[in-house]
């Protein structure tokens, strides 16, 4: 949460040449509210069945730089169609996430105590997200720019 996947996620792909698409923009305009609202209507384990079919449809429909959610690696089927793609983890710390979002924004995982929460939910996913990377990046005071050079090094992918 708030690591820059979607500003990345867009340059890459504009540096590559390639389209790109975002699963919590297609929750959003499938279910037409935000994912928020479903999170209090529906509750968590709703909204992660969206974003397992949201996560799969993409898959098998784009063919760009694609970004996840931040919790759609907790399901195990999802961490399975991810291997054999390419996959960058867009890392960063507590306080970078302080920096950055001031964690008061709308983040219904992070409603009481945000930084733990967001440690808590960290020390949780870190694994997974590791499990499924070919490639860590690190966002820790750097630019958007600068995270998206090192995740085409760290890639080995060229520029169109």
């Amino acid at each position: 949460m708030g690591v820059g996947k979607s500003t990345v996620g867009e340059l890459l792909a504009v540096r590559l040449g390639v389209p790109y698409r975002d699963t919590d923009d297609d929750i959003v305009a499938a279910e037409a509210r935000t994912i928020a609202e479903i999170f209090v209507d529906d509750g968590e384990a709703a909204f992660r069945a969206i974003e397992k079919r949201a996560v799969r449809t993409a898959l098998a429909e784009h063919a760009g730089v694609l970004a996840l959610g931040g919790g759609a690696i907790l399901d195990a089927d999802t961490r399975a169609l991810l291997s054999g793609h390419r996959v960058v983890y867009l890392s960063m710390d507590v306080e970078e996430a302080v920096r950055r979002t001031g964690l008061n924004v709308a983040r219904p995982l992070l409603a009481v105590n945000p930084r733990r929460q967001w440690r808590d939910l960290m020390e949780a996913r870190r694994h997974l997200y590791e499990e499924v990377a070919t490639a860590v990046v690190a966002t820790d005071g750097r630019t958007p720019e600068e995270v998206t050079q090192e995740a085409l090094n760290a890639l080995e992918l060229k520029e169109a």
